[in-house]
């Protein structure tokens, strides 16, 4: 996983105005904590981390007066008209360190001719080396029949992780589209009905 750097500056002033303010100036309101170490409120540059936040669970280099730290963002909070980032919680990690994250689920293949895949679950929770988080999780399901199902034990997961969700949670279900199955009832109610 590449780190992405952002030149972070210190914040002094607080709340609602302070944090407008600096949104209008393309500065994103953050706070890095964690270690033990007091909570540092800090501006991160608008553009560069809107981009960096695209990409799940991106690992940040955040340089503030002349000291990197690295960090995941733990929450982004947006606002939800006009899904502009208002403030990002950012955890301060060690390399080495093993830390708990939300990965989306990926599915990969076609099931078996006549069915669709349903997604029960669009996340997984794994706990993972900091500097090598896992983009997403595939979940194959090639092949797989009507009725067959995915759980989360059954999901391959990237070296080094480890499942933190229930195993017996379903990620996935195949089944048959429903107005096949529709038209397969009516039938057999029509043949009844004639009887």
């Amino acid at each position: 996983m590449s780190e992405v750097k952002l030149v972070a500056t210190t914040r002094s002033e607080f709340g609602k105005g302070a944090a407008r303010r600096l949104r209008r100036a393309n500065q994103i309101p953050a706070v890095l904590y964690g270690h033990g170490t007091d909570p540092v409120h800090v501006s991160l540059p608008g553009h560069a981390t809107m981009m960096a936040l695209k990409q799940a669970n991106a690992l940040f280099t955040i340089e503030l007066d002349g000291k990197d730290t690295l960090a995941i963002a733990k929450d982004v909070q947006r606002d939800v008209v006009r899904q502009i980032i208002e403030h990002v919680d950012l955890l301060i990690v060690k390399k080495g360190e093993k830390v708990s994250v939300e990965v989306p689920v990926t599915i990969v293949g076609e099931s078996a001719p006549g069915t669709i895949h349903v997604v029960e679950t669009q996340n997984v929770e794994l706990e993972a080396e900091a500097t090598h988080l896992p983009q997403h999780v595939e979940v194959d399901i090639t092949g797989l029949e009507a009725g067959a199902s995915v759980s989360a034990a059954d999901l391959t997961l990237p070296k080094g992780a480890s499942l933190v969700t229930d195993g017996e949670i379903v990620m996935v279900v195949i089944s048959v589209p429903r107005s096949e199955a529709s038209a397969d009832d009516e039938a057999a109610e029509g043949e009844t009905a004639a009887e």
